[in-house]
């Protein structure tokens, strides 16, 4: 009799973990898509061309103007500073975010370049030269075999486009797998090592306080005569992490000098849009 009783209770403990198994795996599939009219307004009002892409990681909801672009893809541009920074921790060929780049006194594009630059100071201000210096370093195999294992988009790496890759050529990520990356480097789930993970996260702070702890990237490139602007991250506030990824283009009438600031300034629109952050919120943020 109590051998029945135990058959019986195996039994019920089987179905109920089946149920729990098909519930959770329901669960799984059940993400959300939600267009939100209030990103394409900001978008237009700044005269800009594009999208923005905000994910709520605890709702599992995805909220954007306009999810085709989404899944275009464009060159990666300093946005690949990222993983960049990643496999030259992995790989030595930076030992840690106070090394520094010695300018070697030639002109650069942009004035904030002509000085020596610790690594986290290059991560910040964007520098091509030193960031290219690295791409060298780390060379073409290291650089395939580690971007294979960080799943960062469709980079097209050779010893032709090995320093300029992110920048030019058939190199694309999407802004769905931008935030994809973004979401499994919070999770510490690229397989990296927890000092690179630290080091990394940290260089990444573009602005914290009391309320939140904002960490990004932007990216600019230039393809023939069409700029392509990214701003990525993700917000921490209150126990919760929302990932976005803002790719625009400037419509004819956009004035460039303000290229620069506006994929931020849209992409906080739209997380203040969104609750996010706070409609009076002052941000001081890092390039």
């Amino acid at each position: 009799m109590g051998m029945k009783f135990n058959y019986f209770f195996i039994i019920i403990a089987l179905l109920f973990s089946c149920k729990n198994e098909e519930k959770s795996k329901k669960e799984k599939v059940e993400t959300k898509f939600v267009v939100n009219n209030k990103f394409q307004e900001i978008l237009d009002v700044t005269k800009l061309e594009g999208a923005i892409l905000v994910y709520d990681l605890h709702k599992d909801v995805y909220y954007s103007n306009n999810f085709d672009w989404c899944k275009t893809g464009s060159l990666p541009a300093s946005t690949f500073k990222i993983p960049n920074s990643i496999i030259a921790l992995e790989t030595g060929v930076v030992k840690n975010d106070s090394v520094i780049f010695k300018w070697n006194g030639e002109s650069r594009p942009l004035k904030v370049w002509e000085q020596d630059l610790t690594f986290k100071e290059a991560f910040h201000y964007s520098c091509v030269p030193c960031y290219q210096e690295v791409a060298r370093k780390i060379g073409v195999e290291r650089m395939k075999s580690n971007l294979a294992k960080l799943n960062f988009g469709s980079m097209n790496v050779n010893e032709t486009t090995l320093d300029n890759f992110w920048l030019e050529g058939k190199s694309k990520i999407n802004q769905f797998e931008q935030v994809d990356f973004l979401k499994r480097l919070y999770n510490s789930e690229l397989f990296i090592s927890k000092r690179t993970d630290s080091i990394v996260k940290k260089m990444m702070i573009m602005s914290k306080n009391n309320q939140y702890v904002l960490r990004g990237k932007t990216g600019w490139s230039v393809k023939g005569k069409e700029n392509n602007g990214w701003f990525v991250g993700y917000v921490l506030v209150k126990n919760n992490a929302y990932f976005f990824a803002t790719n625009v283009v400037p419509k004819k009438n956009f004035n460039m000098e303000f290229f620069s600031n506006e994929r931020k300034e849209v992409t906080f629109k739209a997380l203040k849009e969104l609750k996010i952050l706070r409609e009076n919120e002052l941000f001081v943020t890092k390039k």
